[in-house]
């Protein structure tokens, strides 16, 4: 068992690497992406899904304004297939009531759970029996150790992981010239997500970027380490053009060690939508751009995919929803885009 795990492991591995020269986004086992827009309950399809009395439970890992746009958008596609959504739940990251959540749900006999899996291991024994009832489970990002598709789930749904560090990379070159020199802060830990759009900027600034050279790369898995890693960063590059950050706590970090040494030049890009991020941007200092998922979209996709899945449709294994490059000028539309709601009222009043 342990061999044949590390030879899909491998296998895995040369996917995701084919996956950069090919530019797209692959699934965890290297699956092939569908993007979400092609993954609808036609209004054909409508009538069928009403007839079922289908019912829905949104099992979360967590609570924040990403989850609730993702619960926005499945609610409103529930509503109009007529699905009731008879429970919603947040597990605060922990994997023991995520298993408790699931126990306490199924006693109201769901036909779908859509929900993001905390750890592979707990979390495939943790949706066995929904598994076995016959739910149609569609996850967020994640998947539990050794479902198989079509047989144990309907969908894994995720954002074009590929094109968020694309759409990194590209807005941090225009920031800067197309010239000048990168810091590369990646996210240190084996997480298919991550690892897809932090090597995905790397390789668009390898690859389209020729005047741009990346002369400082760090990894981080504490991100209480952003301000401390940036400096190091500064201390050897101090004239660095830009800096990529795997996502929006660290960069958080990052515009704290470019402000405490005076820097207002060094442009940052990340990833997934900041309060505070956003407000330096639009105050013009130094973040340059972020690029944040489709949330609201990510949850109609999940929500049609169990749908579909349950009318005995072929469901695709690995679906993603389009990223969008969020700026100063269009921060209240990519907030709505993403997140469905207003930007905070400190950054609107800021722009």
């Amino acid at each position: 068992m342990r061999f044949m795990k590390q030879i899909i492991a491998i296998v895995a591995y040369f996917g995701l690497l084919t996956s950069f020269a090919a530019a797209e986004t692959i699934g965890p086992g290297g699956e092939s992406a569908t993007p979400s827009s092609s993954v609808v309950v036609s209004d054909d399809q409508v009538e069928a899904v009403q007839a079922g009395n289908y019912t829905a439970a949104l099992l979360w890992h967590d609570q924040s304004d990403f989850v609730n746009a993702v619960t926005a958008g499945a609610s409103d596609e529930f509503t109009r297939l007529g699905i009731e959504v008879v429970a919603v739940t947040s597990a605060g990251f922990d994997a023991a009531r995520q298993r408790s959540d699931i126990e306490t749900a199924l006693a109201k006999n769901p036909s779908i759970i859509l929900s993001l899996p905390l750890d592979p291991v707990t979390s495939a024994a943790a949706f066995e029996e929904a598994k076995e009832a016959g739910v149609a489970l569609t996850f967020l990002s994640n998947l539990p150790s050794g479902y198989m598709h079509p047989d144990d789930y309907a969908a894994i749904v995720t954002d074009d992981l590929f094109q968020m560090g694309k759409q990194a990379a590209d807005a941090l070159a225009e920031a800067m010239g197309s010239s000048g020199t990168v810091g590369w802060i990646f996210h240190d830990a084996n997480y298919y997500v991550t690892n897809q759009r932090d090597n995905a900027f790397k390789a668009t600034i390898e690859n389209d970027y020729p005047d741009i050279s990346i002369v400082a790369e760090q990894g981080i898995s504490d991100p209480a380490r952003a301000e401390d890693i940036a400096n190091a960063m500064l201390l050897k590059n101090p004239d660095i053009g830009g800096i990529y950050v795997t996502w929006a706590g660290p960069a958080e970090g990052v515009l704290a060690a470019l402000r405490a040494n005076g820097n207002e030049t060094t442009k940052i890009v990340t990833l997934d939508l900041s309060e505070p991020i956003a407000l330096d941007m639009v105050r013009g200092g130094n973040v340059a751009a972020i690029v944040a998922d489709e949330a609201y979209e990510l949850g109609r996709a999940m929500a049609a995919s169990a749908a579909l899945d349950l009318l005995g449709e072929d469901v695709p294994p690995f679906i993603v929803a389009p990223a969008i490059t969020v700026m100063a000028d269009n921060v209240v539309e990519g907030w709505h885009q993403s997140l469905n709601i207003d930007p905070p009222s400190s950054v609107t009043s800021a722009n």
